[in-house]
């Protein structure tokens, strides 16, 4: 065999090596961030998920829920089209059930009592993230800005809240011990946490109402007559503050 014809020979030898390795070093370039891809999109709707389960019912509204479920969708459509062995099928078919019963107001999540610093941070936690998520949602143009505004001044709103809720809570404790000084204390740092979320009407009511509590109370301390918390009309409307504020916005009439 000629010395040209050798060479040739094992110039192609190598040009086909390279190939397959150049070849090669693609496929796994692609399969590692198709794999990165899946991982990305797993997170999101497993995040989506966790804080449309774990969020307390009385903080999620429709729109939230609505967001949550979208962030949910897109995210089963993005491991589709990539191919993933997850149940994507049965989570779209569960995201399309619960946006249905949540459209036609028939999807209902238990209230949870906020009565820890623990629970009350754990709540502002879940918040936070979901702060995140529609800001996530925003800059990726998946929801206007209009839409965006809305709902994070509403979250920031509802960690106003939780705050809030502690502390009422503590208000109600300390009035079963009889220390009406300090129940009225935290009605106080109730309304103040409330009063941060100025530009939300329920907020604002939420304040005239919680003065109006503390009045009752310092009523009750010059008279020397405790009044049970139990029969307190703005303690039992709190416990319903987000899923019925029609006593509240009356409440507030009757205060102006």
């Amino acid at each position: 065999m000629e010395t040209t014809t050798i060479v040739l020979v094992l110039a192609a030898i190598v040009a086909v090596s390279l190939a397959f390795i150049v070849t090669s070093q693609m496929r796994e370039k692609a399969r590692i961030e198709r794999a990165r891809k899946t991982t990305a999109q797993q997170d999101i709707y497993n995040r989506a998920f966790r804080l449309l389960s774990e969020i307390p019912g009385q903080y999620l509204s429709t729109d939230l829920k609505l967001l949550l479920l979208k962030q949910m969708e897109d995210a089963c459509n993005e491991l589709t089209a990539l191919k993933s062995d997850q149940p994507v099928a049965q989570w779209l078919d569960e995201v399309k059930q619960v946006r249905k019963q949540v459209v036609e107001k028939t999807d209902n999540r238990p209230p949870v009592k906020i009565d820890s610093p623990e629970k009350s941070g754990y709540v502002k936690e879940l918040l936070q993230s979901l702060f995140k998520l529609i800001e996530g949602m925003h800059k990726s143009g998946r929801i206007d800005s209009a839409t965006a505004k809305k709902n994070l001044k509403y979250v920031l709103f509802l960690v106003h809240k939780t705050h809030a809720d502690l502390h009422v809570f503590q208000a109600r404790d300390y009035i079963r011990q009889n220390q009406i000084r300090k129940a009225i204390h935290a009605y106080h740092l109730a309304s103040t946490e409330m009063g941060k979320s100025k530009d939300n009407a329920l907020a604002m009511k939420a304040v005239k109402s919680f003065r109006t509590r503390i009045k009752e109370l310092e009523a009750s301390m010059a008279d020397g007559k405790v009044e049970d918390h139990s029969h307190s009309k703005l303690d039992r409307e709190w416990d319903h503050f987000l899923q019925d504020d029609d006593a509240w916005k009356k409440k507030a009439d009757y205060d102006d």
